[in-house]
């Protein structure tokens, strides 16, 4: 099964309006790679999948990859610098536990969602959406092999 066809169309569209709906509570962006498989630790490949997409272009530097390697049912969340020096360690654990129940019950297009509307709450303290908020990086979800 190819990556793209484990959450189908109307996973695929669900999960871009929920990163468009939350956006509007936070000036981070936040994205959505999938892929295939993770043969190491998820969270050194949700790293480099961060650089690769060049999410550290934004100029509060506060970019958040929502991570999944599909096949391998391996997933992270990662903030960049930005969002880092203020939140604390601790701060996507929540989001982390309710994914992996989620997925876990085989709710991953809604695991996803929820992810990604709690992740633009959880910000909103530390980074609030502003009137003039521009759009840093693509809502569209990344694909890989």
């Amino acid at each position: 099964m190819k990556v793209k066809d484990f959450i189908g169309d109307k996973g695929k569209a669900l999960i871009e309006q929920a990163i468009k709906e939350a956006e509007l509570n936070t000036s981070g962006e936040i994205r959505v790679h999938l892929e295939s498989k993770c043969s190491g630790d998820p969270l050194q490949r949700a790293v480099y999948i961060f650089n690769y997409l060049k999410m550290y272009r934004t100029q509060a530097r506060n970019g958040v990859l929502v991570y999944v390697a599909v096949g391998s049912r391996k997933f992270a969340i990662i903030g960049d610098a930005g969002i880092n020096a203020v939140v604390p360690d601790n701060f996507w654990d929540g989001i982390k536990e309710q994914m992996q129940a989620s997925f876990a019950e085989g709710n991953y297009v809604q695991g996803l969602v929820n992810a990604i509307r709690e992740s633009g709450v959880s910000l909103k303290k530390y980074f609030p959406y502003q009137s003039d908020d521009i759009n840093e990086q693509p809502d569209e979800i990344s694909f890989g092999e």
